[in-house]
């Protein structure tokens, strides 16, 4: 069972998304959530927080849960909406993702994006600034 924390960075109106690297395993090529493994001991929050950290350079300040169905049987899917973080967003891992971005909701329709539902819960979340 693979345990993933996922956060949606909203503001302004926009979303911040990674695009997954075309050589990643799962899910190559696509726009996602920025996220990763939840490692043994962690909370999906204390996870959310790092990988935040690790992939963005952003400290998480609030977050809340939101529900993100995805059919994949071996997935354990815990998102969130980030609503507030201390830093600028910036690329740290290119070899995870090989570019993020801010989009509208208006945008992300034209998007690939790693799980259908995610199309949905951005357009809930996304409100113009």
């Amino acid at each position: 069972m693979h345990r993933v924390a996922a956060g949606l960075l909203v503001a302004d109106g926009l979303v911040l998304l990674g695009h997954r690297h075309p050589q990643r395993r799962h899910y190559p090529d696509c726009w996602d959530a920025v996220g990763g493994h939840i490692e043994p001991g962690e909370t999906p929050m204390e996870a959310l927080v790092r990988e935040c950290r690790e992939e963005i350079g952003v400290v998480v300040t609030r977050a809340r849960p939101v529900d993100l169905p995805v059919a994949v049987d071996d997935l354990e899917l815990h998102a969130f909406v980030v609503e507030a973080w201390e830093g600028t967003p910036a690329n740290l891992e290119p070899d995870e993702h090989d570019a993020i971005g801010w989009f509208g909701a208006d945008e992300v329709p034209g998007l690939r994006l790693a799980h259908p539902a995610l199309g949905e819960l951005i357009a809930g979340v996304v409100r113009p600034g």
